[in-house]
């Protein structure tokens, strides 16, 4: 295998490790709380876009508490507020700042929620955030014996590393100003659709083009073995394409490796670290987007001969023509992509270097047969439940909830993608195949993901959970019941008889 196809999968352990569940965790804490007069808002997700010296920066996602004032449904109807932090940074007595209808930033702790928010709305602030000890959000309710709950300006909960980036903003005399706004939840989230049809073409753009190159070179060979030429000997435990086949080995190691990276990504995340996962994804993204435009391209004829010649080139060894023009295109978009990153639409970016890379893994990296996708699948799995609801008992928080906030994974890319390569190559049609089942289980799957997570008010949810029963469970149950499981499970493939060797009777 060569250095950049290593390159390639590292990258993609890495980046892929904290992306199997589906984040937005609130933690619930009002069960003893319930709803009274002054008391009684709908908990809601707020979005919190910032500016910093009077340029657009991050968008924050709080949480509105269960009293003070309900906030605008629109963007456009939010007004725009200078941020300042307040002086005790607690809030458990009147800010000495002088405030002129700024919002207000303080810590959680010392007194009740509703004690800051009547302080803050006397100083004169237009809204209250209130940083949480802990990455996740969490539930502000009425004490009991809180009795001066007429609170009239908004009480907002962020997350920890959100309050700290804004205070360390401030802190070096940035001028920071907040919107507030809470859009209704729409009973079908567009975005949550685009999500699930990227995914869903991902997997089938990557299925598609691996089936295509192993039907490709099963001619090859098999034309190779009707000549009987000695090139099939030289061939023969080599892979000329370069693609990689994932062994029971590889399988654990890969969720091994995937869960030391998640917990280095927990115990290191600092704006240095989150520096070098940017350029880490960037270099994946480079190889995986040249690698996509250049097959793309390949496919017209006036790139074929470009496509076909090939230079030496230092380290990377024989490049086509056609790749050393396509990769400065392909590095200028990652690296536009890296330094505007923080603005509003810097995830179509993001979405389309995610995407390239993840096709080109799911091209190189291939499951032989069902026993290998099995245990690759049954690890994924126990890892992604793991780390999204047991390791609350060790670390006090979900580890991959702190980390992750993404829901993308390609273990089960790795399966579909086997079910029509194993059509193709056994020559079955749709209706006798499996890859329209695979690819219709892991839809619904992924789908059952995003219904859950909106059932359960915005809980974290681990994909797998839904995704490798819907997967995984119908392959195997199509394959028992068409009588085709031991193909499946042992070869992936069908087998090849060399037609020169004559069979001797006895």
């Amino acid at each position: 295998m060569d250095t950049k196809r290593i390159i390639n999968i590292f990258i993609f352990i890495l980046v892929s490790s904290p992306c199997l569940a589906s984040a937005g965790d609130i933690v619930h804490q009002d069960n003893n709380a319930p709803k009274r007069p002054g008391c009684e808002n709908n908990f809601v997700l707020v979005k919190v876009p910032t500016w910093v010296d009077g340029g657009e920066d991050t968008e924050y996602v709080g949480v509105g508490a269960r009293f003070g004032r309900t906030l605008e449904a629109k963007e456009k109807d939010a007004s725009q507020n200078r941020l300042v932090l307040a002086d005790p940074p607690d809030c458990c007595s009147k800010p000495k700042n002088k405030l002129t209808g700024e919002a207000i930033l303080v810590h959680r702790g010392g007194c009740s929620f509703t004690a800051k928010a009547n302080f803050a709305e006397e100083a004169n602030a237009s809204a209250i955030l209130i940083i949480n000890n802990k990455t996740e959000l969490f539930k502000m309710v009425c004490e009991s014996n809180d009795t001066d709950v007429d609170i009239r300006i908004p009480a907002i909960m962020l997350p920890q590393d959100a309050g700290a980036n804004l205070e360390k903003l401030i802190k070096n005399y940035s001028v920071v100003s907040v919107q507030l706004y809470s859009p209704r939840r729409p009973v079908v989230d567009v975005a949550e659709v685009f999500l699930w049809l990227m995914a869903v073409g991902t997997i089938l753009c990557a299925s598609y083009w691996s089936a295509w190159t192993a039907r490709e070179t099963a001619i090859e060979l098999d034309k190779l073995l009707k000549d009987g030429s000695d090139e099939f000997s030289n061939m023969e435990g080599v892979n000329s394409n370069g693609f990689v086949d994932i062994n029971m080995a590889s399988a654990v190691s890969f969720v091994v490796i995937a869960s030391c990276f998640l917990v280095m990504l927990y115990k290191l995340m600092s704006f240095w670290f989150i520096e070098v996962l940017v350029v880490l994804f960037c270099i994946g993204g480079v190889e995986g987007l040249q690698t996509c435009v250049v097959a793309l391209l390949s496919c017209f004829r006036w790139f074929q001969h470009a496509g076909d010649s090939f230079i030496k080139v230092p380290f990377f060894g024989a490049v086509s023509y056609l790749t050393l023009a396509v990769c400065p295109f392909c590095i200028a978009f990652s690296v536009v992509w890296a330094v505007y990153r923080r603005i509003s639409f810097a995830w179509i970016g993001q979405d389309i270097l995610g995407i390239a890379l993840m096709i080109t893994v799911l091209q190189i990296v291939r499951v032989p047969n069902l026993k290998v996708g099995t245990v690759l699948l049954s690890c994924a799995f126990l890892y992604d439940i793991f780390w999204v609801f047991v390791s609350k008992w060790w670390f006090h928080e979900s580890v991959m909830i702190v980390v992750a906030r993404g829901d993308r994974s390609g273990e089960d890319g790795l399966i579909v993608a086997f079910s029509l390569r194993y059509d193709w190559l056994m020559k079955k049609n749709f209706r006798s195949g499996y890859f329209v089942w695979a690819m219709t289980a892991y839809g619904l799957g992924l789908l059952i993901t995003y219904v859950a997570l909106n059932l359960m008010d915005g809980h974290g949810q681990p994909a797998l959970l839904y995704i490798v029963p819907f997967t995984l469970g119908t392959f195997l149950t199509l394959g028992k019941k068409r009588g085709e499981l031991k193909t499946l499970w042992t070869r992936g493939e069908p087998e090849r008889a060399c037609p020169h060797i004559q069979l001797q009777s006895s």
